[in-house]
This record gives structure tokens, C-alpha cells and sequence, in this order.
């Protein structure tokens, strides 16, 4: 296979990534056959991924810019992938011009896109950084020179927590992350689950097992499960539900298939 210039030297191309395979979810151009064949697998396994994908996508904008409407302006992006059309820097910049966005993410071709993508950007940056080191992202000269944690920041983690088996303790780099912010910030979590909508356990079972051959697993949580990821955070209305049941602003015209009910989001205040 020829190398393309976006792909950067050292990462093997013959191995699913989960950030490539989350680029053909949502129809980029930044994925490679491998990618394709086992997003093609995940959505026999579990029908309507890319739909669950296009969701997450749209809640991701209903929250930044609530998140604006709250008088937040510093965004930090744990797990932020490839971009995409509808970055959080272009939603957040067009809500509120002065928004600084740092981007985290520890997939090289990620963080390949995201340099390339920002290049020119005021305000947004990249951290080559994993979400299981708390410590390396918040001491980043990235984060040091665009985010005043003495003041409220967004903080998402969007479609990232269950990309960490919970041997890698994801709830404890949650609440590292919610000591080091000011009261006020806002917590933005999406996570995959068979709760909430019509799919039933084994189908998460075989996408599960289709993860597991590409660059991370996937880890399908209960509601108390990733209620826990909400610990010192208020959940504001509605609470936790499904991603089109969050604050749902009318832009989507036709009627939703009910497969993207599947999953939680929500969004919480720290008091």
C-alpha cells in the first residue's frame, strides 16, 4: 500500500484505527480498506453505527454551544479524533469568535489531521496526549498557553470513555480532570451502550469483539456506569439520555431511526 502524505511515518496501515473507522462513520476520506472492512464488520454486528455516529456528532454541537449560551469559552477536547466538518473550534469560534479549543488525542493520525486542519487557526491547538495520563494533557504548553483553568472550561469527552476498560480506570482520570478545573466547567460525555435503545446485548457483544482487532476495544457500559464519570458534577437538564433526547433544537427534519436512541449523553456542572 502506498503511504499517503497525511499518514504519518511509524504507524502500521495494515491495523484498523479507531479514529479512521470513526472518520467512515461519518463519510470522510481519512480512512484506509482496513478501516472500512471493519466498520463493515461493527455494522453487521450492530446496525446503524454510522446513524449512532452522525447523533453523537450532532449532540457534540448542541453542547458546545450551550456550553457558549453558559458563558463558556475554553474548550478542551479529550479524544477528539479526526476532524471532521463541524469541529468543536469552528462551532464554538462561530458561537463566540475569541473561543480557545485545545484538541487531545493520542492516535498519531489523529493528531497528524488536527495539526494540519488548525494550521493558520487562532486560538486551537493539538496535545499529542492519553486521556489515561491526566497529568500530561493539563501540564501541556498547549493547554498552559490557551486554557486558564482558574476559570471555567468545557470539558468533553466525547465517544473516548469507552475506549477505556475499566483496568485503566477511567472513572479516576475523570475525577483528576474535574480537580484541576474551576467551579462552573462543564463535563460533555457521550458513551456507547445497548441501553436506551433497540438494540439487545449480544449485538454489543459482536461489536465489541470487532473493536477488539482494531486500535482499542469498545466497552459497552450500563447507565450507572457512566453515571458514575458524572461524580462531583451536577447533571443539568435532561439528565443523562440518549443523544437526540438532549436539548434537540429542531434541525433534524425527518424521523429519527431507533437504533440512534442507543448510548447516554448528558452534561454536567461542577458546584
Amino acid at each position: 500500500m502506498e503511504r499517503p502524505a497525511w499518514a504519518p511515518q511509524g504507524i502500521d496501515l495494515s491495523v484498523p484505527s479507531v479514529s479512521r473507522i470513526y472518520d467512515y462513520y461519518l463519510g470522510g476520506s481519512h480512512n484506509f480498506e482496513v478501516d472500512r472492512e471493519a466498520g463493515r464488520r461493527a455494522i453487521e454486528a450492530f446496525p446503524g453505527l454510522p446513524k449512532i455516529m452522525q447523533a453523537n456528532r450532532a449532540f457534540m454541537r448542541r453542547a458546545v454551544r450551550f456550553c457558549v449560551d453558559q458563558g463558556i469559552t475554553q474548550f478542551l477536547d479529550i479524544g477528539s479524533g479526526i476532524p471532521t466538518f463541524g469541529n468543536v473550534h469552528e462551532v464554538a469560534q462561530a458561537a463566540s469568535p475569541g473561543a480557545h479549543v485545545v484538541y487531545v488525542d493520542h492516535d498519531p493520525v489523529a493528531v497528524a489531521h488536527s495539526r494540519a486542519v488548525l494550521e493558520g487557526v487562532e486560538h486551537a491547538a493539538i496535545v499529542a496526549a492519553d486521556l489515561r495520563s491526566p497529568r500530561d494533557i493539563l501540564d501541556s504548553a498547549e493547554v498552559r498557553g490557551l486554557i486558564d483553568l482558574e476559570r471555567p472550561v468545557a470539558l468533553l469527552l466525547v465517544a473516548v470513555l469507552h475506549f477505556l476498560e475499566d483496568a485503566d480506570e477511567p472513572a479516576k482520570a475523570v475525577a483528576e480532570l474535574r480537580e484541576a478545573i474551576a467551579p462552573g466547567s462543564l463535563l460533555v460525555v457521550t458513551h456507547a451502550s445497548v441501553e436506551g435503545g433497540p438494540r439487545r446485548p449480544e449485538e454489543g457483544e459482536r461489536v465489541e469483539n470487532v473493536y477488539r482487532s482494531a486500535s482499542s476495544p469498545l466497552i459497552m457500559r450500563s447507565r450507572a456506569g457512566v453515571e458514575r464519570f458524572f461524580d462531583g458534577f451536577d447533571l443539568v437538564e435532561p439528565g443523562l439520555v440518549s443523544a437526540p433526547l438532549w436539548r434537540p433544537d429542531g434541525s433534524d427534519d425527518e424521523e429519527l431511526d431507533p437504533v440512534v436512541f442507543s448510548g447516554f449523553a448528558g452534561v454536567g456542572r461542577k458546584a
